[in-house]
């Protein structure tokens, strides 16, 4: 067995990164339980020179299990340790990110409200280790769909794993602001691409709007039709089995309502925002499930202080799905400021 460490992302903000060594533990057991055959183990913190590292025991890592771990979301550079404890001597191990785009994709938006990025990455992953095929997030064959999409955080995180992908917004503008962006960053990258918008009518009626885009990843891909497709539809969420085939999607990865900024919208008389996502969830998964393949999984990020686990774990078991309820996935539960908790729930489509 190998004694491995790795240093935390230093672009944590402060209230993240008291938190990320113990996001970064459950994250690293959740991969292992999924496509490393539990080959992990002992995962705990050591100081090494004054700095702090995530360590693990492992046999050695090589191939296809290294490129998974190079995608943990907190992972800055990886170690062998080696030497005696008193003396130990780090070793780099070189890893091979999927990162198919410059990071600026997903950093470069600035705006309130917005998810720490590092968490969304993480949110994804997690969520691609929990369907029936997770070893495919490396190939690139899971497509991904955000049916509360905002300005795109997500959506952007799944391109830059050459990850087809869609989102669904309803409000107008974050997908006006989200259009420019990327229309604007396809265009100073030079990246080869096409983008249409336009409105999406059916029976004389106007659904919605879409933006749809193929990107390549370099010039040569995108002449031999090796694209990547991104779609954005401004409707509501609840309609979004209107604008796309049943069992089309491998991912749901999405933010619920955290009821601070963003507020879930209760339906018929009053119509008034609620801090609860619980209204919102309870309408939007059933539709949300039509659109999962069986096998496939559902990963939501939510704050505790509107909703428990217990509840909306309720929500998705009865829609078809099977939550995760092992220890590993009972380890994301982390504060972003004085009125967000916030945690996540995964779950695999059984039916």
């Amino acid at each position: 067995m190998n004694t491995y460490g790795f240093l935390l992302l230093p672009s944590h903000n402060r209230l993240y990164a008291a938190g990320a060594a113990e996001l970064a533990r459950a994250e690293l057991l959740v991969l292992s339980e999924a496509v490393l055959g539990g080959a992990v183990r002992e995962v705990g913190a050591a100081e090494l020179g004054g700095v702090p590292y995530v360590t693990f025991r492992a046999p050695e890592l090589t191939g296809e299990q290294l490129r998974q771990v190079a995608n943990l979301s907190s992972l800055y550079a990886l170690f062998l340790i080696e030497g005696e404890p008193g003396a130990p001597s780090l070793r780099p191990v070189p890893v091979e990110r999927l990162d198919k785009f410059p990071s600026d994709l997903l950093t470069i938006q600035k705006y309130p409200g917005k998810t720490n990025e590092d968490f969304t990455k993480l949110l994804l992953n997690v969520t691609a280790m929990a369907c029936d095929a997770p070893q495919r997030l490396l190939s690139g064959g899971l497509r991904v769909l955000d049916p509360l999409c905002g300005r795109g955080t997500t959506l952007n995180q799944a391109l830059m794993y050459g990850l087809d992908c869609a989102g669904v917004e309803h409000d107008a503008r974050s997908v006006e602001a989200y259009e420019n962006f990327l229309r604007h960053w396809l265009k100073a990258g030079r990246l080869k691409h096409r983008a249409e918008s336009g409105p999406v009518r059916r029976d004389k009626r106007t659904l919605g709007r879409r933006l749809a885009v193929e990107v390549g990843e370099s010039k040569e891909l995108y002449k031999k039709g090796q694209s990547i497709g991104l779609t954005v539809v401004q409707a509501d969420t609840v309609a979004s089995d209107q604008f796309f085939k049943p069992g089309s999607f491998d991912l749901i990865v999405t933010d619920a309502p955290y009821g601070v900024r963003y507020g879930s919208r209760t339906r018929g008389e009053g119509g008034g925002l609620t801090r609860s996502p619980l209204p919102l969830l309870t309408e939007a998964v059933p539709v949300w499930a039509r659109l999962l393949r069986t096998g496939g999984a559902i990963g939501l990020s939510w704050n505790t202080y509107g909703a428990s686990r217990a509840e909306l774990a309720g929500v998705l078991a009865g829609a078809g799905f099977e939550v995760r309820e092992e220890e590993p996935y009972l380890g994301f539960e982390h504060r972003v400021d004085q009125a967000i908790v916030r945690d996540l729930i995964v779950a695999r489509k059984t039916a």
